[in-house]
Parts: structure tokens; sequence; C-alpha cells
């Protein structure tokens, strides 16, 4: 059978590669006295609140599963318009927002709407992997720009300019970042943001983690730069609804007709039951549960970076906002005489039984020195894994 030439072009997703082989080990341990520490998923352990849950049973009780309109309920739409006003007072009309399936979704269809083949995309390096496979899919290329601690992992202005090309189309951004937990300063996003738009590009932001920001300075949308910035946000992590696939697109007037074709085409429309069920993430209620988990994420963050710090996995750039650490293991790999965080990644897996991500996944601009623990896990996860590193340690 010949395999199209796009789909070749997609490389494994590392992440799940290395959740397969935690399962394994997981099973084999299942009845010993070591059960395993998952630090290796981004997915909140927290689920969908009270209210969430009973409006989707209400849903499927009362027999409203049938298709919405492709663009999404629109009294769903309405809540996000709202909850921009309430929470970052930013006046985003209804009719800019897409309901999708997930913010996948949203990627695909940004990328559909706005690449055509042989467009490149700036993106930092390192970053999340699937983002730069859509826009693979789309026929496009991402381009990777090698980003480090003086950047906090994230693009430049300066970069920007520099790598800008005749084939460049735009960026594709993540604030807060998933490797690196790392957002873009707000001056220095104006600043992007400036350089694209004197070039006539796209700046697209994913902005999923967007609701988990921990510091004043970073919990701002990029949609405040303007009405051609497009954001594509998600009920997976703030809102803790992962498997429920939903997500949504914020998007200049302009594009919401040819988003909604594609989308009419592409999925039809996302969940009616998760689109029934989201309503109630707005609910007074709700909000205050996810305000209170926000502050546990943060109160996780501040207890594992500096235990990592002791434990000789330093992370550069204090994470602002997600559930990651994005740690420097070189120490350990040159100490124990292991090539990179590919192996080490394994090393602790079998050694530890602690899963972990190694940075192989998100670029190759130095990502062979790091791994991505996600401190989604409760705390006491977190300090048992921190208790079984501390005993494979490097002296």
């Amino acid at each position: 059978m010949r395999i199209a030439t796009r789909a070749q072009r997609i490389e494994p997703f590392y992440v799940m590669e290395v959740a397969k082989a935690a399962t394994r080990v997981a099973r084999e341990a299942a009845h010993g006295d070591r059960p395993m520490v998952f630090l290796n998923i981004g997915e909140p352990d927290f689920t969908a609140p009270p209210l969430v849950q009973e409006a989707a049973a209400r849903a499927v009780r009362d027999g409203r599963t049938q298709y919405t309109e492709a663009l999404g309920l629109p009294q769903l739409r309405e809540r996000i318009a709202g909850w921009y006003r309430e929470r970052f007072g930013l006046d985003v009309p209804a009719r800019r927002i897409v309901v999708t399936a997930g913010a996948s979704a949203a990627l695909q269809l940004a990328c559909l709407a706005l690449v055509d083949a042989g467009d490149e995309i700036l993106m930092p390096d390192p970053s999340y992997p699937c983002n730069r496979h859509f826009v693979s899919a789309a026929e496009g290329t991402a381009v990777l720009v090698p980003t480090g601690p003086a950047e906090r992992f994230q693009l430049s202005a300066a970069q920007v300019e520099a790598h800008w090309g005749p084939k460049t189309r735009g960026v594709l951004l993540a604030s807060p970042s998933n490797p690196t937990g790392t957002s873009i300063d707000p001056d220095e996003l104006r600043r992007i943001h400036g350089v694209v738009r004197a070039r006539g590009g796209i700046t697209l932001v994913d902005e999923i983690y967007l609701g988990l920001s921990h510091e004043d300075r970073y919990g701002h949308s990029a949609l405040a730069l303007g009405e051609d910035v497009v954001s594509i946000n998600s009920f997976s992590k703030y809102f803790n609804m992962t498997g429920w696939r939903l997500g949504w697109m914020v998007v200049p007037e302009a594009l919401v007709p040819v988003v909604e074709r594609l989308a009419q085409n592409l999925f039809i429309c996302a969940s009616t039951v998760s689109q029934l069920a989201a309503l109630a993430c707005f609910e007074p209620e709700s909000i205050a549960t996810y305000e209170q988990r926000r502050a546990e994420f943060k109160a996780r963050r501040d207890w594992f970076i500096p235990a990592l710090q002791d434990l000789g996995l330093p992370v550069p750039v204090v994470p602002d906002g997600a559930f990651y650490a994005w740690a420097d293991c070189s120490a350990w790999c040159e100490r124990l005489g292991i090539a990179g965080s590919w192996d080490l990644a394994f090393e602790i897996l079998h050694r530890a039984h602690v899963a972990v991500t190694p940075g192989r996944d998100f670029g190759s601009a130095d990502t062979a020195r790091y791994l991505r623990f996600s401190t989604a896990s409760s705390l006491a996860q977190l300090q048992l894994a921190v208790a079984r590193l501390r005993e494979m340690a490097p002296r």
C-alpha cells in the first residue's frame, strides 16, 4: 500500500511512545511495592467539576445529542465572549468565536485556512510537536528557530525579523508554552506582532494554557493586540475537560465564513454533549473551583522546581504558567555516562519507576539536554517522584 507523502513527513509523537513504555513497565510492576509515578503527560489530575458533569448527564438524559451549528452553540460562544470580558477585560464578539473539536481541530482549521503549499511558519525551538505537524499537514513548512533561557524559550521580535524570508507567512507561538511553561513577555509579543503585521503576515497564538498563568505580568491574551490575531484555546487544561475534545478559536471576522466552510466539511461540529456541558464551566461555582485548582497547580510548581534544583536538575526559566518543568539534565547524563535525555528518561523509567518526557519531541535545538516534567499530578505524587529520583541521583 502506498502511503501519502504528507503522512510520511509526520514523525511519531514521542511523548506517547514513552507513555506506552511506561504503561508496560507499570503493568509489570502492578503487584510490587513501587507503582509507576506518571509525570510525562500534560493532563490535569482534576476532572470536570460537578456542575459540568451534571450538565452532560442532563443533556444525554434529555436527548440533546443532535448536531449543532458548525460554529458551535450560540450560547456557548456568548459564554466564551463573556469569559474574555470578565477575566481579561477584552471585548471579543461572539461572532468571531468558533467552537471546535478540541484545540487540535482549531489549529488544523487555522492552518488549512491560512497556509498554502510552500508557505513557511516561524516557530520557537523547543515547541509543542503537534503544532508544527499541523503546518506540515497543510503543505506548509514549520521553520524552527532555536531559542534558549535568554529568550525564555520563546521567539523574539529580532529573531522573527532575522528569519523572515520570501516564503514566510507568519508565526505560530504558544504562551504559556508546552514544554517550558514560559510565556512571551507582553512587550516582546507586541513587538513580534508589529513585525508580522508590517509584512502582511499572520500571528497565530496557541493560548490553551492561558487560564493557568501564575504571574500577573503574563496572564493576558494576545487578542489584546488587535483583531488580526488568531487565538487558539481549549477546555482541556484550565477547564479540566481533556477527553471531552472541546476547544475554540478566535479569528478575524472576515475569516469566520472560511473556517465555517472548512469545519462543516471536516468535522460537521464539535460534540454536542461536550458543548452543553461546557456552558456550566462559566457558572460562578465552577469558576471558583477552577481558581482553587489554579492555586494548587502554582503550589505544586513552587514546591517542585526547588526540589529539582536540589537534585541537580535545574530549571533555567521558572515556568509562569501551565504545569511543566523544563529541566536541564546534562549533569546527570554526564555523570551517569548517558548520551542524552532520551536514554535518561528510560533509565529513570526502569530504575525509579517515574515516567518523564525527553526533550526529543520538542525540537532539535539542544533539546537532548532537557527533560520535561509534568506537574499536573498531585503534590503527593510529585514528592514520591522526587524521593525516588534522589535515590538514583548521581553522586
